[in-house]
């Protein structure tokens, strides 16, 4: 029984295996009808069928713009915008000029390509920079500093200039020339001036506080220069509040070196020839318009002698290192010195704001007075006993000086000083020589101070 059973299960098994193996064959067959349908599908839909009779699709041609449209371009003036104004040149003038690599890869004709900033184009920056360096000469607009316009007294504002920024101006060119355009604004840059009105220190200069003139002989060449030399070294000279100057440390050393020429100084009481004779006058003149301007009188020192040019009493000396003026100013603004010196007259004015005086006063007292001495001098060339006047003889003062203020008619503040004058010795020139074909030498006139005509003596502004 069990060799029946065997063989109909091996049977059964054949058959089963026989039937999974059709199961397969079938199944590789539509796979590969599948793959085949599939395939040919794909390939119907990538590429279609041509119509009979069509045309096939146009290719865009490469349009290279050609060099003479180029230099065209080149050839044409641009507007060049400065702050100085405008100027033309044409881009080749500007050192623009094609760029060949650039010009190769470059579709479509000049009028697009500039549409869209592609023109084919370069700068030769050497040359750029030379016309551009030409522009800037005639085009920059010079800065304007602050200065005070003392004769009009008014204080002037600065102004900034405008200069042509050359190397800022390179990418604007190649960028507007790209572009063909018809007009470029150069790049600038702002020039700050030198002297500001802040720096300057002062801002009202409307007012005269004080002024003073003093008269000369314009013949004496030598002296006149050295006049105009000292006065110009204060002229413009601010004091700002509480504040003080000093006449030698303004006008500095009065030298050979420093232009100064010989003229008539007093020494030792004596009027005689020195270097930079005059220089006393400048110190006198500024001395009198600082005493109506009500700014304080530091230190003065009168002369040995009194001055021709001035009122007795109304001087003040200086004498290069030691003997000085100073002056303070006391008010709460700044003031400046206008100092003049011309057609014989030395002139001072204190500008600023309005002083808080009504007036200023000068008096003058005498309190007392010495006479002068006579020497004599021989001379071997004038004639036997004739005598000429070397120096005027004139007496010692002791005299008070008083400032004082007014507001409206009430007096509200007065200085006072003490002023002492030596006299001033005469000498007289005796002839000594007997020949009666001597002659006598040229006697020049005097211009010595005269006496005053009474004890008190009074100057206001």
């Amino acid at each position: 029984m069990s060799h029946v059973g065997g063989t109909r299960t091996k049977q059964h098994g054949a058959v089963l295996l026989g039937l999974a193996g059709g199961m397969l064959v079938v199944a590789g067959g539509l796979l590969g009808g599948y793959y085949i349908v599939g395939t040919r599908s794909v390939a119907s839909a990538a590429t279609p069928a041509a119509t009979p009779g069509a045309a096939e699709p146009a290719v865009a041609p490469v349009v290279t713009p050609p060099a003479r449209s180029l230099n065209e371009v080149l050839a044409r003036q641009v507007e060049l915008k400065t702050a100085g104004g405008s100027t033309k040149l044409t881009w080749a003038e500007l050192g623009v000029e094609i760029d060949p690599e650039e010009q190769k890869r470059a579709s479509g004709d000049v009028g697009a390509l500039a549409k869209t900033g592609s023109l084919p184009l370069r700068i030769d920056r050497d040359k750029a920079v030379k016309a551009l360096l030409a522009i800037k000469t005639r085009t920059d607009r010079a800065p304007v500093n602050a200065y005070l316009d003392l004769e009009a007294r008014l204080v002037q504002a600065d102004s900034a200039g405008q200069g042509l920024d050359v190397w800022g101006s390179l990418p604007r060119i190649a960028a507007a020339a790209r572009q063909n355009a018809p007009a470029l604004e150069l790049a600038t840059i702002t020039i700050p001036a030198t002297v500001t009105k802040a720096g300057l220190g002062i801002e009202d200069i409307s007012h005269v506080l004080g002024h003073y003139t003093t008269k000369f002989s314009v013949s004496d060449k030598d002296r006149n220069f050295n006049l105009k030399l000292a006065a110009s070294k204060l002229n413009g000279v601010v004091l700002k509040p509480d504040t003080e100057l000093s006449f030698n440390g303004t006008v500095g050393e009065r030298s050979q070196r420093m232009g100064y020429k010989v003229a008539h100084v007093i020494t030792a009481g004596e009027m005689v020839d020195g270097l930079a004779g005059g220089t006393c006058q400048i110190s006198t003149t500024l001395f009198g318009a600082a005493f109506f301007a009500g700014i304080d009188i530091v230190k003065t020192i009168n002369h040995s002698r009194p001055s021709a040019y001035t009122p007795l009493g109304f001087d003040a000396t200086v004498v290069w290192p030691d003997v000085d003026l100073k002056l303070k100013n006391p008010y709460d603004f700044p003031v400046v010195i206008r100092y003049v010196v011309t057609n014989g007259e030395a002139k001072v004015e204190i500008l600023g704001k309005e002083r808080p005086w009504t007036k200023v006063v000068f008096e003058r007292k005498v309190l007392e007075e010495s006479p002068f001495s006579t020497e004599e001098r021989l001379d071997e060339e004038m004639p036997l006993d004739q005598t000429s006047i070397d120096q005027e003889g004139f007496p010692g003062f002791k005299l008070e000086r008083f400032r004082r203020f007014y507001k409206g008619k009430k007096l509200v503040r007065s200085n006072k000083w003490v002023v002492n004058y030596k006299p001033v010795t005469e000498y007289i020139r005796r002839g000594t020589n007997p020949d009666p074909n001597a002659k006598m030498p040229e006697i020049k006139p005097s211009h010595g101070p005269k006496p005053p005509k009474s004890e008190e003596f009074k100057m206001e502004q």
